[in-house]
């Protein structure tokens, strides 16, 4: 079934991580303040900077902290979460504890009267064959309950690996080509129009990338517009200014809200 709700906030990509808590805050605060004109919230991966299992977090202060913010801000606001590439281990028992609703990547979904496909955008990533391999044996379920068996220390530790080896490939691209850099790490427009094909929609919201931004495109003879959601961070910005949005969708279309200013 299609959710249709009049008006909506979708986010994505807060990374949330005790480390960061000016942008764990402003989540709290987005949970609490930011909601209440709206019918529907969708949270489009990325939740976490990484999720190791719901039995693990059941004993963090901090994740125990944001299920309390997610359980209030479903108790007002209908609220759905789609598994992004950091966090994609969170299952049903931490989602029932907070109310929230689970949202398959991609998924179709009526706002303010439009259709528009939500994905967390990984997966249109088609440039980097490595992490789409990486991305199909990660998801596989025997994969998966094999490595919530192991023990917590080596979960975590694979965890930080692998995000030390993401970031390490990630500067290394950088530092080589910039423009290879962005071309590797972002949607194609061929993956982005076969996915808008077989759901008969002209509209795609994502996140993932971090690269906030309204595009109007096209493949061939199809045409879309696509928007993409911003990363949060308050914490980390030496050399950038502090940023997180939201889109808001309704009746009037779509709008960026800069959540760091609000």
């Amino acid at each position: 079934m299609i959710p249709h709700h009049t008006s909506a906030l979708l986010i994505s990509d807060i990374h949330l991580t005790p480390s960061m808590p000016l942008t764990a805050q402003r989540f709290f605060d987005f949970c609490e303040k930011d909601v209440s004109q709206v019918e529907a919230v969708f949270i489009l991966g990325d939740l976490f900077e990484y999720w190791i299992g719901d039995a693990a977090a059941a004993h963090s202060p901090f994740t125990r902290e944001v299920r309390r913010a997610l359980a209030s801000l479903s108790s007002k606001t209908k609220t759905y979460y789609m598994h992004g590439n950091r966090d994609f281990l969170i299952g049903p028992a931490f989602l029932k504890k907070t109310g929230i609703m689970p949202l398959a990547d991609p998924s179709l979904v009526n706002l303010g009267g439009q259709q528009y496909l939500l994905s967390h955008g990984d997966a249109l990533c088609t440039a980097d064959a490595g992490y789409q391999v990486f991305r199909r044996w990660t998801r596989k379920r025997w994969i998966q309950k094999s490595f919530l068996r192991l023990p917590l220390s080596w979960r975590r530790g694979i965890a930080n690996h692998l995000r030390s080896n993401s970031q390490a490939q990630y500067q290394h691209r950088a530092s080589t080509s910039h423009h290879r850099n962005v071309i590797k790490t972002n949607v194609t427009q061929d993956a982005c129009a076969a996915a808008l094909k077989t759901f008969d929609c002209d509209q795609l919201i994502h996140g993932h990338t971090h690269l906030p931004a309204h595009h109007q495109e096209s493949f061939g003879a199809q045409k879309w517009q696509r928007w993409v959601l911003s990363d949060w961070d308050l914490d980390r910005h030496e050399s950038a200014r502090p940023r997180a949005n939201a889109l808001l969708v309704n009746a009037e279309g779509v709008r960026s809200v800069d959540l760091v200013k609000s």
